[in-house]
């Protein structure tokens, strides 16, 4: 029997790469004649005209399926979902700017083939933005040393995942989740294949500061309470110290009454060394907190408008 591999892309305003992603990926799986494909993109909520290119080109190619949501739901369920609905032995995420280059898929093929369940394609080397890749890779590095399970790094999802892998994600049914970190949460050995990532061919990146904040903050408070033990360690750290400076202050003035002004600047560099503390750590328990109320909501991931070939 013929399988099955489904090739998903999460698209916004990318009404200058659809066309040449679409190509590529032609181009590439027309000598895998052993395989059937299935491409999956989902638009959430384009401005430009990604969804009308996608229409005419799912038009001509039943392999196409396109599913457009009814309105921005954000890069973590977007794509989330969409992997969620395919089908195949085997699903390949890669991301519709054209940086997760589609002449990788059989290579990922080739390994899954071998007996891998996850295969990921890892950016060792960069030609996008040189402090935004050094952030990114700094970050990664951190997420792995206080996660409590380790984390691929330089992995940004594009990738290969077999079913099995998918259907564990499936029973999960976690509404906001760090999709990468599920993947290291289930423990299957991960095949990692280093490649050179590109810039952008064309448009705008839709990610900005808020979208990369929130992705990291997610990573965090989905696979570690370190921030939480940190809060505590600190805060008996901070007590005891200021504990000890008021019994100092408080001898030498017994000692020295006329002779050692206490002042104020004391007082009020401990009050707002304080403060500052805790107004960190009660950012990260509401991260905490924010994370346990999008469960208890339980709202549907997206809310899709249309389906095209399903």
């Amino acid at each position: 029997m013929t399988k099955l591999i489904s090739i998903m892309s999460p698209c916004f305003n990318e009404e200058k790469n659809i066309n040449e992603l679409y190509k590529r990926i032609c181009n590439t799986i027309e000598p895998l004649i052993q395989y059937q494909f299935e491409m999956i993109f989902i638009d959430n909520s384009s401005t430009d005209k990604t969804v009308e290119i996608l229409r005419e080109i799912a038009q001509n190619d039943r392999r196409v399926k396109v599913i457009v949501n009814i309105r921005n739901f954000g890069p973590v369920r977007s794509p989330y979902w969409a992997v969620m609905q395919t089908r195949g032995e085997a699903t390949i995420g890669l991301a519709s700017d054209l940086q997760d280059p589609p002449e990788m898929i059989p290579k990922f093929i080739e390994e899954w083939e071998k007996g891998w369940k996850v295969v990921y394609a890892t950016k060792t080397t960069s030609e996008t933005n040189f402090i935004t890749h050094a952030l990114r890779k700094f970050y990664y590095r951190l997420l792995n040393y206080i996660s409590e399970v380790e984390i691929v790094k330089d992995a940004t999802g594009f990738g290969l995942y077999d079913r099995e892998v998918l259907d564990h994600i499936r029973n999960i049914r976690d509404p906001y989740p760090f999709f990468r970190g599920l993947i290291s949460e289930l423990g299957y050995p991960i095949k990692k294949i280093p490649f050179n990532q590109p810039r952008r061919s064309a448009g705008i990146s839709s990610g900005n500061f808020y979208s990369l904040y929130d992705t990291a903050i997610l990573g965090v408070v989905n696979h570690s309470i370190l921030p939480l033990r940190v809060a505590s360690f600190l805060g008996l750290i901070v007590g005891i110290l200021s504990l000890c400076t008021a019994v100092v202050y408080t001898i030498k003035k017994i000692v020295n009454w006329d002779g050692f002004p206490v002042g104020i600047a004391p007082a009020i560099i401990g009050i707002y060394m304080m403060f500052g503390v805790i107004l960190i750590f009660l950012g990260f328990i509401g991260e905490y907190i924010a994370s346990i109320h999008m469960y208890v909501r339980n709202r549907p991931i997206v809310v899709e408008k249309e389906r095209i070939n399903f």
